[in-house]
């Protein structure tokens, strides 16, 4: 009964930090529950795709993620760029920051 409680808990726990992520907050929740110490710790590393860096492609100026290898528009390949976009996340942090 009490390992049934600790996985419950855990469950809510990891769904109210993936909910705070902007993640799924049912998969993270049922993570959480099914494996209660690596779940929470999971979602707590877990980084969103609005806080990974950007790059341009050269071909088609199509703004893709800093990982991709080939661009998603026209397939050109990536080399890795000297300068990064900054995250979609830093962006719109900037632009409304926190009174």
């Amino acid at each position: 009964m009490i390992y049934l409680t600790v996985c419950v808990l855990f469950g809510v726990a990891t769904s109210m930090v993936a909910r705070a992520k902007g993640t799924s907050w049912l998969l993270w929740g049922l993570i959480g529950a099914i494996f209660p110490v690596l779940g929470l710790v999971g979602v707590l590393l877990f980084r969103r795709e609005t806080e990974e860096l950007r790059r341009q492609c050269p071909s088609c100026g199509r703004v893709c993620m800093i990982y991709d290898a080939l661009c998603t528009r026209c397939g050109t390949e990536l080399e890795f760029p000297e300068v990064a976009i900054e995250s979609s996340a830093d962006a719109a942090h900037r632009a409304h920051p926190a009174t």
